[in-house]
This record gives structure tokens, sequence and C-alpha cells, in this order.
């Protein structure tokens, strides 16, 4: 059976939940008290179902109410990306360029690309957001960001975005310096998965031991999620944990000898970065320029040294 949804009532039910109480919602919304108060009845009504509960600390949602508070706030949300959208077509307004990017990349070639942009564009305002593969994308979509930074293999597109590829990286299996897979002359994914791992993202988004694990037929290994590249590479300093982080992202700690570089190497840890927009999306010239920088970065940080070095 379909149920009837009236989007305001979900507005004022959104701020009903936030505020715990609905004369504080009234305020908020420039609306009564008994108007809100009948409205939340009304949506009770129309649903069939109780939303709200009145306890000793305010007005607080049911299960059901709960479920549909997390929509609500979406739908808010969209309301809000909507509006902001609409103002920033308007061309008397200055827009924010707004990019998303994966951990990995944003230790330093995404810093180093907007350095390199800002010295052409020194009044540009930029915001940069990092976060998994899957959520930047699906914030792709909901138009959160102008384009994000990304990468192509082991992962499935979703509709309504296209991808160019800027250049390639390749991961490494990072260890502390005193790990005891060092002992090892010929590493395995089997050894490899023997020991705990730490990712920047979630492990869900875990793409690449993910792809491993269902080749091999066997269960992920232990994986923690910690917040940043930087916290990611001390606890790999100073535990027996695991991690795969590009080559460039880890250069500065293998020189000095903080960090071990695993002598391991699988084509499955090479990938395509690439930079995804929503289709039919046209970038003006600062946003092209500023892909141009990643791309120029990327490529001059992934470039083998150790070719360079042979003579001709």
């Amino acid at each position: 059976m379909a149920l009837e949804i009236d989007p305001k009532k979900l507005l004022y039910f959104a701020a009903v939940i936030e505020q715990g109480s609905l004369n504080r919602a009234a305020r908020q919304l420039s609306v009564s008290q008994p108007a809100l108060s009948t409205s939340m009845d009304r949506l009770e009504a129309e649903l069939g179902m109780q939303l709200l509960e009145r306890g000793p600390k305010g007005i607080v949602a049911t299960r059901k109410g709960d479920i549909l508070y997390c929509h609500a706030r979406l739908i808010r949300e969209e309301i809000q990306l909507a509006e902001r959208d609409l103002l920033n077509a308007d061309d008397c307004r200055s827009e924010s360029i707004r990019i998303g990017s994966l951990p990995s990349l944003a230790s330093k070639i995404v810093p180093m690309a907007l350095s390199k942009w800002r010295e052409t564009h020194e009044g540009g305002h930029l915001e940069v957001v990092e976060n998994a593969q899957v959520d930047l994308l699906t914030g792709l979509l909901r138009r959160d960001f102008d384009f994000v930074i990304g990468f192509t293999k082991v992962f499935d597109m979703l509709d309504g975005l296209r991808q160019r590829v800027l250049f390639r990286d390749t991961l490494r299996v990072i260890a502390g310096i005193n790990h005891p897979l060092r002992e090892l002359e010929t590493l395995t994914w089997g050894d490899l998965v023997k020991y705990p791992w730490i990712s920047p993202t979630s492990r869900r988004t875990h793409t690449v031991l993910d792809h491993i694990m269902r080749t091999m037929d066997a269960p992920l290994p232990q994986i923690t999620v910690c917040g940043s590249v930087s916290l990611l590479k001390s606890l790999v300093a100073e535990t027996e944990h695991l991690a795969l982080l590009p080559a460039h992202a880890v250069r500065e700690e293998v020189a000095e000898q903080r960090l071990y570089e695993l002598p391991f190497f699988d084509p499955t840890l090479n990938r395509d970065i690439a930079v995804f927009f929503r289709e039919g999306y046209v970038m003006d010239q600062p946003r092209k320029d500023l892909v141009a920088c990643v791309t120029e970065v990327g490529m001059e940080l992934c470039r083998d040294k150790k070719l360079d070095e042979v003579p001709a």
C-alpha cells in the first residue's frame, strides 16, 4: 500500500525532532504552536503510525519516526542545495568551486595542485572534501560537488555520471620498519591478510582488498578504520597493521625510514585516477584549469623515477 506523504509536513517533522519541543520548533519555523501540533497529528493520521512520543526530556521519535526523520532531513538538504544552486546561477554571485577527493589523493596531489592553481586564480574560492569514493560519487549526483577526483578500477559506475582518466598511480603495501613480514623474501596475498589492516575510509569501500578476497574466496582481514591518512601512517609505524597507500603519499616517510614499503607487487594495485562529473555538466575555465593542475601534479608525482635513472 502506497503512503501519501506531505513534503511540507516532513520539513516540520524534522524541525520537531531536532528541537525536541513543539514550541521551539514552531518558533524556528515561524508558525504557531497549535498549527504545528495539528500538522504533526495529521501526519501521523495520514501514515497510520505513531511517529512522536513525549518523554521526560521532551518530544522524541519512535522507531518508525526515526526512520522517517532520516528521509525528511535528506529532503530538506536537497531543497537547500536547490536553493544554493539557483542562487549561484545568478551572474552577480561569486560561486565556490566544490570538489571531492579520496583521502589518499588529498594528502599530497590535491594540495599541490591547488597551490599551482592559485598562481593564476588568486581570488577563487575553493572547498575540498575528503571521503570514501562511494560517498563522494553519491554527493556528486546530489550536486554537493562540481567534480570528484577518484579511481576507476574495481568500481561500478553510477548512472548519470561520466569520467575522464587523468593519470595512473600505484598502491603500495605499507608497514612499520620492524614489521615481521620484512623477514620474508617472497610475499603473497595469503601472507598479507594474516595481519590486520588500516583504512582511511570505511570497510565497505576497501575495494582492492574486497576484490582480492573474493578472488581468493576468503573473508576480509580485520580492518581498522581511522579518520585520516596522517593518523593511518602513525598507526602503521607503531603497530603490526598494514595499509594500502599510493607510492607518492608515503615517499618522504619511506625515504626517512619511518615507514617501510613491502616488496609486493600485483596488477590490482595499479589504478587509474579520473575526474568524475555529472552527465551534461560543462566546466568553466577556472574548473578546467584546476583539473589540468591535478593532472600535471599527478603525472609528475606518479612518474616512475627509476625509469628516469636508466641510461639511454
